[in-house]
């Protein structure tokens, strides 16, 4: 009989003991859930990124175990107070480089990058500033675009490194990948589209953009995404103030992102060309949605050991009330998280996670060695369901009591897999942007 999920604490960190923080879009720019890999492990080691309270670039880091962070300064200071500007780490296996894009919201970002096998012996490697290189606008001379947000590193099966990101703005925006083969970045082009009518029972909308919930690798090679719409014109609400996201949607791609297929297997989209994932295409929607229900962007998904997709939406359900007009105050009064996967039966299934939210923020997920699902909520708490149930036994394993936490949390989704370990980053709740503790908890799975 293979155990349920259970979470112990084993030991916790200060990266920094008070780094910069402020409040927009609901969210800290140290610690907002779409911040993929901002918290990593590779080679025995942990890796974070921050801005500190002067603003500045830094990435941290520890030896598993230990509780001492080591931060260098990259050389860029954030330049607004927007939370959507954070700083994004990959790790290129082919060279053992260390990559960082950041500062990013609809216009231009700045990248950074360590030299050749800096992550490949970090005992015998010195941590200094003079190990990374000096920062720039574009990938290595490869400008991508001038409305750029959203990066995600996204490392291959082969070593290389993928670069996710939107270009355009939100309700009117594509997202494009780039790849680096460990001697230069290549753009691969827009894979989905922003046209096309989309209709709901109140009006229509004929731009958007579409949301990942996550792009991801399987052990086996496949690339998932899971993801939402969002509608430019506010006239498929019903009535104003709520969210214009509907639905959520899967692709997947065997080709490293080349072509993208429905659930069904029908090609839906090639990359770098004009037939891409579009709102019209059919058989995209896994469990659909109307654009009433404050339903959350960039929320969270994982794989588990046989390739099968899993995410985590949220959303207000429908026996709330007809429409939400507040979504920030409607998803903290009424917001419920669910879990969407597919079914060894080639279905899917979807569970409310049976916890009020008592936020407006986002839930992330991760699945350890026996395919049990944790669900980090907002403030830190963490909930498991057992995958001999099917996950539908729900329940709290940790009430975040005593983390102070602010909301969201940056998940390492790295660690799981290499030592059993969910660890995860998050800000101590502050006020009138005085700076707070950045903290790193660690809790050990079943083994």
């Amino acid at each position: 009989m293979f155990p349920g999920p259970s979470v112990t604490p084993v030991g916790s960190s200060t990266p920094d003991p008070g780094a910069l923080y402020f409040v927009s879009y609901e969210g800290l720019v140290n610690n907002n859930a779409f911040q993929k890999n901002g918290l990593l492990t590779y080679q025995a080691h942990q890796y974070a990124v921050w801005y500190t309270a002067d603003r500045d670039a830094v990435v941290g880091r520890r030896a598993l175990g230990v509780s001492r962070w080591d931060a260098v300064r990259v050389g860029h200071s954030l330049r607004y107070d927007d939370s959507h500007n954070v700083i994004c780490m990959g790790v290129s296996r082919t060279d053992g480089r260390l990559h960082l894009v950041m500062d990013s919201h609809s216009d231009g970002f700045t990248c950074v990058k360590s030299v050749a096998g800096l992550l490949d012996d970090p005992t015998g490697t010195g941590w200094t500033p003079n190990r990374f290189g000096v920062p720039r606008s574009t990938l290595d001379g490869l400008a991508l675009t001038p409305r750029f947000t959203y990066p995600q590193f996204v490392a291959t099966p082969e070593g290389g490194l993928q670069l996710s990101y939107r270009a355009g703005v939100s309700g009117d925006g594509r997202n494009a990948l780039a790849e680096y083969d460990g001697i230069r970045w290549t753009g691969l082009g827009e894979w989905t589209s922003s046209t096309g009518t989309y209709t709901s029972a109140y009006g229509s909308s004929t731009a958007r953009n579409m949301y990942l919930h996550g792009i991801d690798y399987d052990r086996r090679g496949r690339l998932h995404a899971f993801f939402t719409w969002r509608e430019q014109n506010d006239a498929v609400l019903r009535r104003g103030g709520g969210l214009t996201n509907h639905d959520t949607g899967y692709v997947y791609s065997d080709d490293l992102g080349r072509t993208w297929r429905n659930d069904a297997g029908t090609v839906v989209g090639r990359t770098g060309t004009s037939d891409r994932v579009r709102v019209t295409d059919s058989g995209l929607v896994v469990d659909p949605l109307a654009p009433d229900h404050s339903l959350m962007n960039q929320e969270s998904q994982f794989t588990d050991s046989d390739g099968r997709p899993h995410a985590i939406i949220s959303y207000v359900p429908g026996h709330f009330g007809r429409g939400t007009g507040d979504h920030v105050a409607d998803r903290t009064a009424n917001g419920r998280a669910f879990h969407v996967r597919r079914t060894a039966a080639g279905g899917w299934r979807k569970t409310e996670i049976p916890f009020p939210l008592n936020s407006s923020q986002r839930t992330k997920l991760v699945l350890d060695r026996y395919d049990n699902a944790y669900a980090v909520l907002p403030h830190g708490r963490v909930a498991g369901a057992s995958a001999v149930s099917g996950h539908t036994d729900w329940r709290l394993l940790y009430d975040g009591d005593g983390l102070n936490a602010f909301g969201e949390v940056v998940i390492d989704e790295t660690r799981v897999a290499q030592d059993g370990v969910l660890s995860f980053m998050y800000q101590e709740k502050s006020r009138d942007s005085v700076p707070a503790p950045l903290r790193v908890v660690d809790f050990a799975l079943p083994v």
